[in-house]
């Protein structure tokens, strides 16, 4: 079964779609999930999401695998023989890998429905950008499937291959995204005095946000504030601009601390837009919550890993960056784990970096067993 789901990764691998924009992805998991006879197959869930159901005979609780669809604005650079033909867009963050794991257990589900209760695998669009888990959630027919627990993995380069990597309590970061408009007036670029340019309160935001850790004592140091993109006017030597942009992703490995972030964020925002007589425009983007493991489903994913001979490690520390799986274990015990993807492998976003076929089988064979033990 291994080289048929190498197939299927690669083939996903050549094909990667932007957040929210799955349609081919979702349309070749469609076919492939009809051919394995699940119970109910529930399409266009949350937008282009997919979720297959599996019933054993009797009743009992019900588990949900999730794996996410879209690829990331990255160009590819690589020889790959099933190298991407979308021109800027790629799986550089191994959902194509998360995908033929999940395509893998639906084959196995196929010829052994479970023991009692049901399994929900769940194809999740929309993940890069922390929408895809909030439509799913609030999509009508998500109401007929309700889990009783919920499992997801992620692969991590950095980590030996073919490792567990496990944390109870908080597991992945908070994030959110802050997009600041400033609105003066724009002026000839000789007489800059008459008009009410946003370049040095831009500035100065920057050098404000990125002192922010060494700057309030109420928050611990795993905060990260990190300048994304500053636009300010137009490119011409003539004329002084009235407006700028400033986007600003902030993390936080805990929600109270998100919270005094958020609001130190914005009040500073305002009031270095005020000082320089400048319009400010604040909105939020791309909100990730703090994706929180339950004690039970860590447990069994320890177990499952043991059983397995797997080696597994456990992080001191919150990860930094999110996952949009938080908005699932907000709402339902469960987890999202690691799997080794190698020590020295590129990292995730880097142009150079491919899914190792390698971890779909770990991945199958340990919700393999986190379905035994949670149906038990």
């Amino acid at each position: 079964m291994n080289e048929n789901l190498t197939k299927i990764r690669q083939h996903l691998h050549s094909i990667p779609e932007l957040a929210g924009k799955e349609s081919l992805t979702a349309e070749y998991l469609r076919t492939f999930l009809q051919g394995c006879n699940p119970d109910n197959l529930i399409t266009e869930l949350g937008g282009t999401g997919i979720a297959a159901v599996y019933n054993g005979p009797i009743t009992g609780s019900r588990i949900l695998l999730r794996c996410d669809m879209d690829a990331v604005p990255v160009s590819e650079k690589t020889n790959l023989p099933y190298t991407s033909t979308m021109d800027g867009v790629s799986h550089k963050c191994g959902h194509d890998g998360h995908m033929a794991i999940m395509a893998g257990i639906a084959k196995w589900l196929s010829e052994n429905r479970p023991s009692s209760g049901s399994v929900v695998l769940l194809f999740q669009p929309a993940e890069e950008t922390g929408e895809g888990a909030i439509r799913v959630l609030k999509d009508p027919r998500f109401q007929k499937i309700i889990p009783d627990s919920v499992f997801a993995l992620h692969n991590l380069p950095g980590f030996p291959i073919r490792s567990i990597i496990l944390r109870t309590g908080i597991f992945a970061s908070a994030s959110q995204g802050m997009i600041i408009k400033l609105s003066g007036s724009s002026s000839h670029a000789a007489e800059p005095h008459l008009g009410r340019s946003p370049a040095i309160a831009i500035a100065r935001m920057i050098q404000t946000f990125n002192d922010f850790p060494a700057s309030d004592d109420s928050v611990n140091r795993s905060v990260k504030v990190t300048i994304t993109h500053v636009r300010i006017g137009e490119p011409a030597f003539g004329t002084s601009p009235g407006k700028g942009l400033l986007m600003v992703t902030l993390r936080a490995d805990n929600m109270k601390t998100m919270k005094i972030l958020s609001r130190w964020s914005e009040d500073n925002a305002r009031e270095i837009a005020n000082f320089y007589n400048l319009d400010a425009e604040i909105s939020w983007a791309e909100e990730f919550p703090v994706t929180n493991n339950s004690v039970r489903a860590v447990e069994s994913i320890r177990t499952a890993a043991e059983y397995l001979g797997l080696e597994t490690v456990q992080p001191d520390n919150p990860f930094p960056w999110s996952e949009d799986f938080g908005h699932f274990t907000m709402s339902y015990p469960g987890a999202l784990f690691g799997i080794g993807a190698g020590i020295h492998t590129p990292s995730l976003h880097s142009p150079e970096y491919d899914f190792p076929d390698e971890l779909i089988t770990t991945g199958v064979n340990i919700f393999k067993r986190i379905i035994h033990y949670s149906m038990k």
